[in-house]
């Protein structure tokens, strides 16, 4: 099944238990994709790596207004964006823990050659590309320069 069809079934299943905060989040993802389908073409089909860059996209929308939320006091729109996330993170794979993270960069960082901070650039386009979903681009840059430095 793939993800388009496991979102359509979780759609219809918010729908059907009435559970309008996640319905609110699944609609948003779906619609995400309609309109990434319809930027590529009629009879477009997204890959792997463009649905994963659209989830994340959300969920870090989804987070810098929560988090701006919270910075304002206005509790019940911080926990509306933090549920939403959550409920958008379920279509990711699993995140990597920061063991395989840092595992996983360092084979990234022996493959390309990297030996100091100016490679930094060429480490972290291959670690964008191999880790897409599995981990926070954020995370990723931090890791990468902490083992550059």
């Amino acid at each position: 099944m793939s993800l388009f069809e496991k979102i359509n079934e979780d759609l219809k299943k918010a729908m059907k238990a009435r559970e309008k905060d996640k319905l609110e989040a699944i609609r948003a993802v779906k619609t995400a994709f309609l309109l990434a389908k319809a930027d590529k073409g009629a009879t477009a089909v997204l890959t792997e790596d463009e649905e994963m860059r659209i989830i994340q996209k959300l969920i870090k929308q989804r987070k810098e207004s929560a988090d701006i939320y919270r910075s304002q006091n206005r509790n019940d729109l911080y926990d509306k964006e933090a549920y939403e996330a959550r409920v958008i993170s379920a279509y990711l794979p699993r995140q990597l823990t920061d063991e395989e993270l840092t595992e996983a960069i360092k084979k990234i960082i022996k493959s390309v050659g990297a030996s100091g901070i100016k490679d930094m650039g060429n480490v972290m386009g291959k670690a964008s590309k191999e880790l897409a979903g599995k981990a926070e681009n954020k995370m990723i840059a931090m890791k990468v320069k902490q083992l550059l430095s």
